[in-house]
């Protein structure tokens, strides 16, 4: 998916007839886009989660696409949760406010990581759109340095995470491909660092951005060095 200012939120990729899916962050709202404006719409404060999938049903099943395919297994693991069991999604106000302030990093962090895409798209074989990758639900561009198969091609992720279970907060990360030798990881600019336990990446959490006197700037710098850094570790 990728991030749509105006919707405050995620789109997908055109559908058939060139329809779009979003779920806006800040509202809890899912659309659907058609004919170039919101066509349907449905909030999901104190809905659940088969409320949710029988709009998404009724929706798609109008674009000639298979509804059942919203009940197939998801390919990554989730940890428990009570809209699982039932549970309605919650419209408490510290949530909206929580809400609010997720949406305005993946609003700042896809301008910023555009910019870095730009930067690099006539300078290597490829570089992804800035997108929403639903395995970890972060915000990313791959900046592939090399073509062939990705799991041995030298490459460069930058994004942002909303928060996992190493940090409790929003970061920015810039990770080289494959893991060069952590002995020999060039310096990062303040309030970046490398983080080596578990996996290897270049961080730079929330908490620390908004304690720098001007934290787009930081941002900024932060994603410039820490690439050219992890270009230059991965050789």
């Amino acid at each position: 998916m990728g991030w749509d200012e105006t919707f405050d939120g995620f789109l997908t990729h055109s559908l058939p007839a060139g329809a779009r899916l979003g779920l806006s962050i800040s509202t809890l709202k899912l659309a659907l886009f058609a004919n170039g404006g919101e066509a349907a719409a449905m909030v999901l404060t104190d809905r659940t989660d088969a409320e949710a999938r029988a709009w998404l049903g009724e929706h798609i099943g109008l674009l000639n696409l298979d509804p059942a395919a919203l009940d197939a297994p998801s390919p990554w693991e989730m940890p428990p949760h009570q809209l699982a069991g039932g549970a309605a999604y919650d419209g408490a106000t510290a949530l909206t406010a929580a809400r609010t302030e997720l949406a305005a990093w993946f609003a700042n962090a896809g301008q910023s990581l555009e910019r870095l895409r730009v930067q690099y798209v006539t300078k290597v074989p490829s570089v992804s759109p800035v997108r929403c990758w639903p395995h970890h639900f972060d915000m990313a561009t791959l900046i592939s340095l090399e073509c062939g198969d990705p799991e041995h091609a030298r490459s460069v992720n930058a994004g942002l995470s909303p928060g996992d279970g190493s940090y409790d907060e929003p970061y920015f990360y810039v990770s080289p491909w494959p893991y060069p030798d952590t002995g020999k990881l060039p310096p990062l600019p303040v309030p970046g660092y490398w983080h080596t336990q578990g996996f290897l990446t270049a961080v730079a959490p929330a908490s620390q951005i908004l304690a720098a006197a001007a934290p787009e700037r930081v941002v900024e710098d932060f994603l410039q060095e820490a690439t050219a850094a992890a270009i230059q570790s991965v050789g």
